[in-house]
């Protein structure tokens, strides 16, 4: 039963030790970034639109992320898909600033190259992976939150759900 996978993957990720660490870590580099960039493909991209917006009204952190289509085909048309997301990063991007990059498979041509664009410029990276545990994206990443399944909805929806967490924690602690 489908069900059951959400509640099994629930019990395996979000009551370990490892993922409150990891939540901690990631409120200290948020709260302590200049600015924060979102990137992600398709359901990832839709996550990224969501959490720029939260950022931005519950933290009051200036937040970006590259969701406008005019703007996605404007820099694939001119720059091919899998650099769209580098050039973009390249012309905004600073040092000081913080990407967040989700990808259910942690392989997608577009955000790797993203990825590589900010480390050039010393911009520390937070990622969203899934599927197998060796891929690109969590290893290039300073910090990886993966999701062990083969299921994009399960994937996308605990990408979710620990950002939604992590904006929660960060929200208290500007609070205190």
């Amino acid at each position: 039963m489908p069900l059951n996978l959400y509640n099994e993957t629930y019990r395996a990720v979000f009551e370990s030790e490892e993922t409150a660490q990891l939540l901690d870590d990631w409120v200290q580099d948020i709260l302590n970034a200049n600015n924060l960039y979102f990137i992600g493909n398709g359901g990832s991209n839709s996550i990224t639109s969501h959490m720029m917006e939260d950022f931005g009204k519950m933290v009051r952190k200036r937040s970006y992320s590259f969701t406008d289509p005019a703007l996605i085909t404007c820099y694939a048309n001119d720059y091919g898909y899998e650099n769209a997301l580098a050039e973009w990063l390249k012309l905004y991007m600073e040092p000081g600033d913080l990407l967040i990059a989700i990808s259910s498979s942690g392989n997608s041509a577009n955000i790797i190259n993203g990825v590589k664009e900010a480390q050039s410029k010393g911009v520390k990276v937070l990622s969203c992976s899934g599927f197998s545990a060796d891929n690109k994206l969590r290893a290039l990443s300073d910090s990886d939150f993966h999701i062990s399944a083969k299921s994009y909805g399960i994937v996308e929806c605990f990408h979710q759900v620990f950002i939604h967490a992590v904006l929660d924690a960060c929200a208290e602690k500007l609070k205190a």
